[in-house]
């Protein structure tokens, strides 16, 4: 068990955090990982199918399953951060500082051959890492990130309404099943790691995708501690990713136009235009006016997050979808509605 004796002030110093380099880090464990979360089973059967050309046995040397995170591998920053700034950072790091960082994230099962590979080009280690990480990004991440972003922002904004209303312990109730707020003490239970206790004054919460079912403790320096937790949403996000347009036997698409269905399963969890053009082929001007005809049947609301608008369905839309997935479930495989009696 790690207990953190939270100060009085440490509410003001409590801040949200996201990390696209986590995310990616977190992704990479995911696929080496011989026992996946079942949710994310979706996202994995595209991801492999998208890996020509990435050099995945440099990544998986980084951030293979196992206790330990490289420190560098997991930056906290801003929600409007990029991964492109990350990487830039990357790039500027002290190889000897990434050795160091590695050798203990190597130090129980040994330095592979393609980490003793990275290290060994010595000041170019941090530009050739970041590169890789970068073509991972772009052919697995960077497609869904929209629609991965809407479910951070969307748990973010849950958490801070549960603030105001509930104070600290409403921030922190449902936050992981491993984290418990006992007055002013935090436990967070890690059995793999000895008991240990720190004061702490400031606090920084990241939501994440792929850290599911986990929570990784980063305790920083002194007084300061960082969680990453799953995110809420995360069992939705890679639900109906383009099936609901591919469905001849689909009502809710026969009602809606299949085009329009499929656009409406998309928004399962918040995302925008852009996301949905992209994972349906579409153009943003024809998914927007999709957007128009399904809004102002009440069937998704619209709210602006930054830059973006962020659509998600309407409880009136959640009852619709859930009761054709029910449906579904009763069809014959071959869509027919016949039943045999014997």
């Amino acid at each position: 068990m790690i207990t953190f004796e939270l100060s009085p002030d440490v509410l003001g110093h409590t801040r949200f955090a996201f990390s696209p380099l986590g995310e990616a880090t977190y992704s990479l464990r995911l696929l080496g990982s011989p026992n996946p979360a079942s949710v994310h089973m979706p996202w994995l059967r595209r991801a492999r199918e998208s890996l020509a050309g990435v050099d995945l046995a440099l990544l998986m040397a980084v951030a293979a399953p196992g206790r330990w995170v490289a420190t560098f591998m997991v930056p906290t920053a801003s929600p409007s951060t990029t991964i492109e700034e990350q990487l830039q950072d990357l790039t500027h790091m002290s190889p000897v500082a990434m050795a160091r960082d590695l050798g203990e994230v190597w130090a129980d099962s040994g330095t592979p051959r393609r980490g003793q590979q990275l290290l060994g080009a010595g000041p170019r280690a941090p530009g050739v890492l970041a590169e890789t990480i970068w073509n991972y990004w772009d052919a697995v991440i960077a497609p869904h990130w929209p629609r991965m972003c809407g479910v951070l922002e969307g748990d973010v904004s849950h958490r801070l309404t549960r603030l105001v209303s509930d104070g600290l312990f409403g921030l922190l109730a449902d936050l992981h099943p491993d984290v418990a707020l006992d007055g002013h003490l935090l436990n967070i239970d890690k059995p793999q790691h000895a008991t240990a206790r720190f004061t702490a004054s400031e606090m920084t919460l990241v939501p994440s995708v792929f850290v599911w079912p986990t929570v990784v403790l980063d305790d920083g320096l002194e007084g300061t501690f960082a969680v990453t937790y799953p995110a809420r949403g995360v069992g939705q996000l890679w639900e109906g990713l383009g099936e609901m347009i591919k469905s001849d036997g689909n009502s809710l698409g026969n009602l809606l136009g299949r085009t329009r269905a499929a656009v409406l399963g998309l928004t399962a969890v918040p995302t925008s235009t852009t996301a949905i053009a992209r994972e349906l082929g579409q153009s943003p001007s024809t998914i927007s006016q999709h957007l128009s005809v399904l809004r102002e049947a009440g069937l998704v609301n619209a709210r602006r997050s930054g830059k973006s608008v962020l659509y998600s369905q309407t409880p009136l839309a959640i009852s619709v979808v859930k009761a054709e997935e029910a449906k579904a479930k009763l069809r014959p495989p071959d869509g027919s509605r016949r039943m045999q009696v014997k």
